[in-house]
């Protein structure tokens, strides 16, 4: 019998949480400041931790906590705190790469699920099986895995164990992240959530007794990114994950706004809505809007990672996102016909621009006239965080979330050998 998958959605932060709620998923994984495998967000302190899970739980969502680091022994003193305060901010779940904080999370948390970590490298049915017998309710699987391995793995484990898989965003080009390029050329360890990633950086040939002469190594005409994979994509065949016996269908990115969340959260919903509505369809039919939404964030090119096998995990010679819109502002309340705006990025009066709802509802609205704070007329947004009001019939929810197609950059400049072109650093 095919269960329903949980859809598990990333949180660098509280206001990332509660837009991850708000747009569709069943469960947020996050991190306090400490302990956590990714160290560039803001990440939580106790409190805010237990107003996320409040949050959640009141929407009938869960939290779980990421305790995937290797502590050292000088951290290990910190740990059963970290612990305790998660226990009682009420999270549902430890996710844990480490048997010595497994076996802390069992005696200072007895009651609270442990799940492990991708970093564990589960990567077959045995090591599914004996991450079972040492307490875990789910573990994560290895990204390297094809669609048929899951398969075995489900059909040789207990039903009682959860499975979850990555079904969205950026794929590390190590196994299981066990990477060491970035502790070794930066000091800047992976393993403890720092990674600089110098698999995205573009390389030269440097000869010993020429140094300071660049040769170009020529993987394409725009450089070489020898290690640099592409973004995840699994919408297409959503389906397929499910009925390989997944439990929890993982989108990556903690590090990433709360806007992106958001809207791939959602495009992920409805995909996954439109699986459940007949799972046992010949044919699914994934909505044509959910590749526009995940169109509309910025985000490396796609493939579907190594589902199909490894020759269709993908890498792209550049290391450029494709972004096509820009993210300008939130909805905080609409009444009468106007919606009372905060500004998150500038547009100009007659711009067109999209309106996305946590119900995954998108509304174009061209403004007739943008007004600030005091209630000027205004003929556009450039000031951060600014409030403003705009006109607009249709009714929208609060957390709804504003985005414009993107502008030509002032500094882009043509690339004579491409039909792209080059932006600066800084948009």
């Amino acid at each position: 019998m095919l269960s329903q998958p949980e859809l598990l959605s990333p949180a660098g932060n509280l206001e990332t949480l509660k837009y991850a709620a708000l747009y569709g998923a069943d469960a947020i994984y996050c991190a306090l400041k400490e302990f956590g495998m990714r160290a560039a967000p803001a990440n939580f302190t106790p409190g805010e931790l237990a107003e996320g899970c409040i949050f959640a739980h009141a929407r009938g969502k869960k939290v779980y906590l990421t305790l995937n680091t290797l502590p050292t022994n000088e951290e290990l003193t910190r740990l059963p705190e970290t612990i305790r305060d998660a226990r009682d901010a009420g999270v549902d779940a430890f996710i844990v790469a480490d048997l010595g904080v497994v076996e802390l999370c069992k005696k200072y948390a007895p009651d609270t699920d442990i799940h492990f970590s991708t970093q564990a490298g589960i990567a077959n049915y045995a090591a599914a099986n004996a991450a079972y017998h040492l307490g875990a309710k789910r573990v994560v699987l290895a990204r390297e895995l094809s669609l048929t391995e899951i398969a075995q793995i489900r059909d040789n484990t207990p039903p009682e164990l959860e499975l979850e898989a990555f079904v969205h965003g950026a794929m590390c080009m190590s196994v299981s992240g066990r990477c060491l390029l970035s502790s070794y050329m930066t000091g800047r360890s992976g393993n403890r959530g720092e990674c600089a990633q110098p698999c995205r950086w573009k390389y030269y040939l440097v000869e010993e007794r020429r140094p300071g002469q660049y040769m170009e190594i020529g993987e394409t005409r725009d450089g070489s990114y020898i290690l640099n994979a592409n973004d995840l994509c699994t919408a297409p065949f959503l389906d397929l994950i499910c009925q390989a016996g997944i439990d929890s269908l993982k989108i990556e990115g903690r590090a990433k706004t709360f806007y992106y969340v958001a809207s791939v959260t959602s495009a992920y919903r409805r995909a996954l809505d439109a699986y459940l509505k007949d799972p046992y369809a010949e044919h699914f039919d994934l909505p044509d809007d959910v590749i526009d939404e995940l169109d509309r964030t910025s985000h490396r090119h796609y493939s579907p990672g190594f589902y199909f096998g490894k020759e269709q995990a993908l890498q792209t010679p550049s290391h450029t996102y494709v972004r096509n819109w820009d993210f300008i502002g939130t909805v905080d309340h609409w009444e009468n016909g106007i919606a009372s705006c905060t500004q998150r990025g500038r547009f100009l009066l007659g711009d067109t621009i999209e309106a996305l709802q946590p119900d995954g509802t998108v509304v174009p609205i061209t403004p007739e006239w943008i007004r600030n704070e005091a209630g000027e007329n205004v003929d556009a947004t450039p000031h951060p965080m600014m409030h403003y009001t705009i006109p607009c019939k249709t009714e929208l929810m609060p957390y709804t979330l504003l985005r414009a197609p993107k502008k030509p950059c002032p500094d882009e400049v043509a690339d004579p050998n491409a039909d792209t072109t080059i932006c600066c650093t800084d948009c």
